[in-house]
């Protein structure tokens, strides 16, 4: 498996890394409720960070756990 990291990937490739990820149901995420985002619309922008180049896909990943834990 290709590495997901920023230094690995064009901004092109971490725009599907993230689309194909968040529509694993095979369903866009647009009003879904699959990722107890109760239906707060579209999911992938908290990945835009990752996909600017700003932020590891980890770190969103981690932040957004941390949260889901309080």
């Amino acid at each position: 498996m290709k590495s997901i990291r920023i230094k690995d990937t064009t901004r092109e490739e971490r725009i599907r890394i993230v689309a194909q990820s968040l529509q694993v149901c095979g369903q866009t995420c647009e009003f879904c409720n699959g990722c107890d985002n109760l239906g707060g619309g579209i999911v992938d922008n908290y990945y835009q960070p990752y996909i600017d180049g700003e932020k590891e896909i980890a770190e969103l990943n981690a932040a957004y756990r941390s949260n889901l834990v309080r």
